[in-house]
C-alpha cells in the first residue's frame, strides 16, 4: 500500500452520541487514521446530518451501514475505507460487523462484542475464516501502568497469583434516568437494546477483561448476585461476583452504577505469594508495588522512566508528570490495531511485540461472562461455569 493514513468508516456515533466522539479522538491522536465516511445513526436523515457535522463529503455520508459497506466496496482501492469502527448500542453490533467482515473490511468495535453469545461466536467464526484484523475496545487494559502491571505479573515479580480484586463504582444511574431524555441511560436500561444485562454487561465486562489481562489467567467459574436497586428498572444496576481462575487463583468483582456520588473509579488489586500490585483510574499514572515484607513502592508513568517495562513504555507518549488518560488509552488500541490493518493491506509492519490489543477472543469471553453471571444470579447465586 502507499504511504498514507488509514481510512476509517464509522457505524454509529452520530448526533447525541458520547462514545463515537471518544473513538474519533482516539483514532485521530497518532495521525495514523482519518475518518472518511460513515453511517452514524439508525435514522437515515440523522445519519447524513451527522456526517455533515463532521465535514465529510456528501457522497460519503451514508443513510445506512448496508449502503456504506456496499458503496465503499465499489470504490477503487485508493479511495475506499480500510476498516470499520462500530460504536452503536449492543443490539446493533452484530449486523454491521458481519457485513463489514464479509465485504473484506477489518473491524474495531466497542464492547461488549454483541447482543448474545451466539452472535459473538458467529463473529469469531467469520474472523477465523477471513483472517481479518478485529479489535474490541476494552479500553482500561490499554493504560500504560496496567501494561506495566501485566508485565510484572507475567515476569514473576509478585510470585504465584492467589487473589484478584476488581471494582468499578459509578453513581450516575442512582436515579431512573431512563425515564428522562438521557440517551445513554435509555438504551442501557432497555433489554431490547442492551441485552440480558446492563451493569455487568456495560462495566462488569471491563473488570473481567482487566482481571484476566493483568493476571494472565482465565476465569473459569462465577458465583454472582445481580441487583436492580432503582424501582421499576428491568435490568441490573449492581453486580457482585465471586471468581474462580485457572491454576487455583480466586477473586472478587464488584460493579455498580448506583454507588451514589462515585465517578468512574475502576481499580484492580492483584496478590501473589511474593507481593501485590494496585492500580486505580483515579490515579492512572501510578502503580503501587507491594513487595512482601518491604515498603510500598510507587511506579510512575513517563517515557523517561527507565525502570518501566517495554510493554508500558510502548504506550507512553509524554515525559513523567504529564497525564495520559482515557483518550490516550483508546488511541493505544487504535494505533496497535492500525499496524495489523496496514500489514493486512500489504505494508511492512512496524509493530513491536508489546503492541497488543483486545481481540475477538476477548470479545467472546466477555459475552460468555455476561451469560454465566446472569445465569448464576437467576439460579439462586450458584457457581456457574463460564463457557469457553
Amino acid at each position: 500500500m502507499q504511504h498514507r493514513k488509514l481510512r476509517m468508516g464509522m457505524v454509529g456515533g452520530g448526533r447525541g452520541s458520547f462514545i463515537g466522539a471518544v473513538h474519533r479522538m482516539g483514532a485521530n491522536l497518532d495521525g495514523q487514521i482519518e475518518l472518511v465516511c460513515g453511517a452514524f445513526s439508525s435514522d437515515p436523515q440523522r445519519s447524513v446530518k451527522s456526517g455533515h457535522d463532521l465535514y465529510l463529503p456528501e457522497n460519503r455520508c451514508y443513510a445506512t451501514f448496508e449502503e456504506m459497506v456496499l458503496e465503499e466496496q465499489k470504490l477503487p482501492e485508493g479511495e475506499r475505507m480500510d476498516f470499520v469502527s462500530i460504536v452503536t448500542p449492543n443490539h446493533m453490533h452484530f449486523a454491521p460487523a458481519k457485513a463489514a467482515l464479509e465485504a473484506g473490511f477489518p473491524v474495531i468495535i466497542d464492547k461488549p462484542l454483541a447482543f448474545t453469545l451466539e452472535e459473538a461466536r458467529e463473529l469469531k467464526r467469520i474472523v477465523s475464516d477471513t483472517r481479518l484484523p478485529f479489535a474490541v475496545t476494552y479500553t482500561y487494559a490499554a493504560y500504560p501502568m496496567v501494561k506495566q502491571a501485566r508485565a510484572m505479573v507475567l515476569s514473576g515479580a509478585i510470585g504465584k497469583v492467589r487473589k484478584i480484586m476488581v471494582e468499578y463504582p459509578q453513581g450516575w444511574l442512582a436515579e431512573k434516568l431512563e425515564d428522562t431524555d438521557s440517551k445513554q441511560a435509555s438504551w442501557r436500561a432497555d433489554p431490547k437494546r442492551a441485552g440480558i444485562s446492563n451493569c455487568f454487561g456495560d462495566i462488569g465486562t471491563h473488570l473481567a477483561n482487566m482481571a484476566e489481562y493483568v493476571s494472565g489467567l482465565k476465569i473459569t467459574e462465577v458465583l454472582a448476585e445481580l441487583n436492580a436497586f432503582v424501582p421499576g428498572r428491568t435490568l441490573d444496576d449492581d453486580a457482585n461476583v465471586l471468581l474462580k481462575f485457572e491454576k487455583g487463583a480466586n477473586g472478587v468483582l464488584s460493579a455498580s452504577q448506583v454507588a451514589t456520588g462515585e465517578e468512574n473509579d475502576i481499580k484492580i488489586r492483584i496478590y501473589g505469594d511474593k507481593g501485590g500490585l494496585e492500580w486505580s483510574n483515579r490515579d492512572l499514572n501510578t502503580l503501587l508495588v507491594k513487595p512482601h515484607g518491604a515498603p510500598v513502592q510507587i511506579y510512575r508513568a513517563g517515557g523517561n522512566n527507565p525502570y518501566l517495562h517495554d510493554a508500558a513504555l510502548a504506550h507512553i507518549r509524554t515525559p513523567a508528570g504529564h497525564p495520559e488518560g482515557y483518550i490516550e488509552a483508546f488511541a493505544n488500541i487504535y494505533r496497535n490495531f492500525s499496524f495489523d490493518v496496514r500489514s493486512h493491506l500489504g505494508a511492512a509492519s512496524e509493530k513491536s511485540s508489546f503492541m497488543d490489543y483486545p481481540g475477538i477472543n476477548d470479545g467472546v469471553k466477555g459475552m460468555a461472562m455476561i451469560k454465566a453471571v446472569v445465569e448464576s444470579s437467576a439460579n439462586g447465586n450458584v457457581w456457574t461455569q463460564v463457557e469457553s
